[in-house]
């Protein structure tokens, strides 16, 4: 069965285990804790993400954002962040809404019904009529995923699509 769980400390180990073979930057999903140790994990990742997800402890110019793990049964498959507003920055930038599924699992419709799911949990946070979501134009399965889920592309520059999504929360 797939569902979307949030960051939780009782699936530290493999929430861990998902996050240290994230690569550090993949198309503009970053990571900040690449080969970090379980140890480091526990003390400073695991308690930011969380953090994050109430709106405290946030970097200047940051918004809260919720991590949430994508499980396939008992197994972690990708990872969702929603950003539960925008400001200027992510107006023009990143948007409410990143994914990542790990490498050997893609093709398999993960990201598309990841993203279904998480548009579901979305639509009672986030504020704004539409989700913004950007992708890089050398990731055309990503921005399939996008479009799958009634996506429409609104602008482009060089190196990105941006796609916005109706919130129905707010239609």
């Amino acid at each position: 069965m797939l569902y979307l769980k949030e960051t939780n400390v009782e699936d530290a180990e493999k929430e861990w285990l998902f996050v240290k073979d994230m690569p550090e930057d993949e198309f503009g999903f970053l990571n900040k804790w690449p080969g970090i140790s379980y140890e480091d994990f526990k003390a400073e990742a695991l308690p930011a993400l969380l953090d994050h997800a109430k709106g405290l402890n946030l970097e200047e110019g940051k918004v809260p954002e919720t991590f949430f793990f994508l499980w396939d049964d008992d197994t972690i498959v990708g990872q969702f962040r929603l950003r539960h507003y925008l400001n200027d920055t992510l107006r023009t930038g990143a948007g409410h809404i990143g994914y990542f599924v790990r490498k050997d699992l893609r093709g398999k419709h993960y990201a598309t019904e990841g993203l279904k799911m998480l548009l579901e949990i979305a639509r009672n946070i986030v504020p704004e009529d539409e989700f913004y979501l950007r992708v890089c134009k050398i990731n055309p399965a990503s921005l399939h995923v996008m479009l799958n889920n009634g996506g429409k592309i609104v602008a482009e520059n060089e190196e990105r699509f941006f796609v916005r999504i109706k919130n129905p929360g707010k239609a």
